[in-house]
């Protein structure tokens, strides 16, 4: 089965290669993987226009897929790639096979009928978005508003890239219990090198901006009908509570697992894969 997989901010394509050999054995399934860097990310060139959401990135996506002989395929992504899948779903349903995500947005909102109340549970977790971003949400609201200052002092130097990027690693990840991070000293630095040596701190700020343009708020008729899973990671950003998020996805699988953040395919890539394969395993 061909599997569509996008990475988000502060990583690259790199924190997916762990997911490869697990995915590609044999087994009830093994995909063929695309891993491909978001727009500005990497190797991969900036837009040359404004506008380039997580929607029109998943245009691209479409078309790279067909273009590779992938008529239909499935869709994984977490971070700013969770939006690009979302987005992918929304836009092709007769092509995405499943989409399977570690991660929703907090300006996530369903269509709501006229009148309807938020509940409780909602209302909390929109409290807890908005401590979380009192806390963690600077670096947003710089990227979304003001990259290019900041840019300026980034591909400058190296310490402070490093510093820049290497935080989020350590603020969003599910440190072990003597406080060490769950990643290996070359894993940062390789991810890091990677936006030093392509100058593309700036061009990967950009999407935050553009994103704001266009948040994940969903129509009247936005409604994810393909098959979807979510795996929920403890340590993982705040997630809309599962009531909320099935009013604009077709939820099959919801699983809580026992260890892991943000960054889960470089943190537990083998528990993402198994949760992978074990979903698509129901649409074959």
């Amino acid at each position: 089965m061909p599997l569509l997989l996008t990475h988000g901010w502060a990583g690259s394509f790199l924190e997916l290669l762990q997911l490869i050999p697990l995915l590609t054995a044999a087994g009830p399934v093994s995909f063929d993987v695309v891993i491909p860097s978001l727009v500005g990310f990497g190797y991969s060139a900036a837009s040359p226009a404004p506008g380039c959401t997580s929607a029109v990135v998943a245009e691209l996506w479409h078309q790279l897929m067909q273009r590779l002989g992938y008529p239909r395929y499935g869709a994984q992504g977490g971070d700013v790639g969770a939006g690009v899948s979302i987005w992918l779903a929304l836009k092709y349903p007769a092509s995405v096979i499943g989409l399977h995500l570690n991660f929703i947005s907090g300006s996530y909102q369903p269509s709501l009928p006229p009148g309807e109340e938020l509940t409780p549970e909602v209302r909390a977790f929109q409290q807890t978005v908005a401590d979380w971003s009192a806390r963690e949400g600077a670096y947003g609201a710089l990227h979304g508003t003001k990259p290019l200052t900041a840019t300026y002092g980034l591909n400058d130097s190296p310490v402070g890239l490093c510093a820049w990027i290497v935080e989020k690693f350590y603020s969003w990840s599910d440190r072990r219990p003597d406080g060490r991070l769950p990643f290996t000293k070359d894993e940062l630095l390789a991810n890091v090198t990677l936006y030093w040596i392509t100058q593309t701190i700036y061009s990967s700020m950009a999407i935050y901006k553009e994103n704001g343009r266009q948040p994940l708020v969903f129509g009247k008729d936005d409604y994810v009908r393909v098959p979807v899973a979510f795996a929920k990671f403890p340590k993982e950003l705040p997630t809309p509570p599962r009531a909320y998020v099935e009013k604009g996805f077709n939820v099959q699988r919801w699983t809580l697992m026992p260890a892991g953040g943000h960054f889960a395919a470089l943190e537990q890539p083998e528990l993402l894969a198994a949760d992978i394969k074990a979903f698509f395993a129901t649409l074959l």
